[in-house]
């Protein structure tokens, strides 16, 4: 296959990871692109190009994808509407990041017709935990719960929060102040961010998990009519909850979010010593037995590219190089609307930047348990 063009919008963490990715594989020409020429000296590396262009200008961006096959977006969700228009405009194939409800359904909208593919939510979660969730999914006859916890996690916490910054601070605040899609009792439903809460172990941690926004993708829609009760959950370790809750809810730094962001990003360093950890679980019947079946992966920081990179950095960059890599092998769909959930596990676990989830601690290992009760 011939080397595919693409531009990569954001030279932030996640953006620089995805570019090191692709520029290391040798099968893309890499073009980074972002209005701040010092993120983009940072970033750059041999056999990479870098344009300073502003993103948020609709006609530039779209002269700027002339003759690429496709463009990744890893900038701010509010920015997820104009880089898909000019995307359209150029008939570049679109593949994005985001875990903005709000942002997914313009791009919906967007691939309607289209001769080229609109891929949004390639990352971890919406992402890669959509394709394993929905594969946990398929183990059923008939399926009741599906629930799906993913975090971000320090190795070392040590402050109230026992948390540090790993990624995006704008996505994490829209993750704790959105609604949060889910199904309950098989009706398409809106629940509180921050609230049904809930606590669990694994190999002898602690942790605690809540409702956050955006994390399921489209598995609402896939899944409606099939199950009882679908919900995502972000994980953290024990009191992070709380102190959130009283910052955005009590304090109302919900409706001060930029403020809200400048505490954070001063009082909350960043590490790259950290661990993504996803949690699923789901029950139903399978033939006559009611059983539940657990899937754990643990990703922790790695090298990769000449680079160590955060384990966020590492699983985010991966969904997405994983699924632009399917589509120029001709293994997924190349146009309209590309749902995650539609993507074969077995077939993104196997792909050369997939696999970082199958390769480290219990990637990809399942956990069953029956439930010793009769069949309802």
């Amino acid at each position: 296959m011939n080397k595919w063009p693409v531009l990569i919008v954001g030279a932030g963490k996640i953006g620089r990871t995805i570019a090191a990715l692709l520029t290391d594989c040798g099968d893309y020409t890499v073009t980074l692109a972002d209005r701040d020429a010092g993120a983009l000296a940072t970033a750059a590396r041999a056999g990479m190009a870098t344009i300073e262009v502003d993103v948020s200008d609709e006609d530039a961006l779209t002269s700027a994808l002339a003759g690429k096959k496709a463009v990744l977006s890893a900038a701010p969700f509010f920015l997820t509407s104009v880089i898909a228009r000019a995307a359209k405009r150029a008939g570049t194939h679109y593949f994005d990041l985001t875990e903005d409800v709000a942002s997914t359904k313009t791009v919906r909208a967007l691939a309607e017709g289209a001769e080229i593919a609109f891929a949004p939510q390639c990352g971890l979660a919406p992402g890669f935990v959509s394709i394993a969730g929905h594969d946990l999914a398929q183990k059923f006859d008939t399926l009741e719960t599906l629930t799906m916890r993913v975090g971000a996690l320090p190795r070392y916490p040590t402050n109230a929060l026992k948390y540090n910054l790993t990624w995006s601070t704008d996505g994490l605040i829209n993750e704790y102040c959105n609604p949060c899609e889910a199904i309950v009792d098989g009706a398409p439903m809106l629940l509180a961010p921050l609230e049904g809460y809930e606590t669990f172990s694994l190999d002898g941690v602690h942790y605690e998990a809540f409702n956050t926004s955006g994390g399921l993708g489209s598995l609402t829609e896939t899944l409606a009519g099939k199950v009882r009760s679908l919900r995502y959950l972000t994980v953290r370790y024990p009191g992070h909850r709380d102190i959130m809750r009283m910052l955005l809810q009590d304090l109302g730094l919900e409706d001060r979010r930029d403020l809200m962001r400048d505490v954070l990003e001063t009082a909350v360093p960043m590490t790259k010593q950290d661990v993504v950890l996803i949690f699923i679980t789901a029950s139903g019947l399978r033939g006559d037995q009611r059983e539940q079946i657990s899937s754990v992966y643990r990703v922790t920081s790695r090298e990769m590219a000449g680079e160590t990179w955060s384990a966020i950095q590492t699983t985010t960059a991966a969904g997405i190089c994983a699924t632009l890599d399917l589509m120029r092998a001709g293994q997924i769909p190349a146009r309209g609307f590309l749902r995650q959930e539609t993507i074969p596990l077995d077939l993104f676990l196997a792909n050369r930047f997939g696999r970082v989830y199958a390769g480290n601690g219990d990637g990809g290992s399942q956990h069953t348990d029956e439930e010793k009760r009769k069949a309802a």
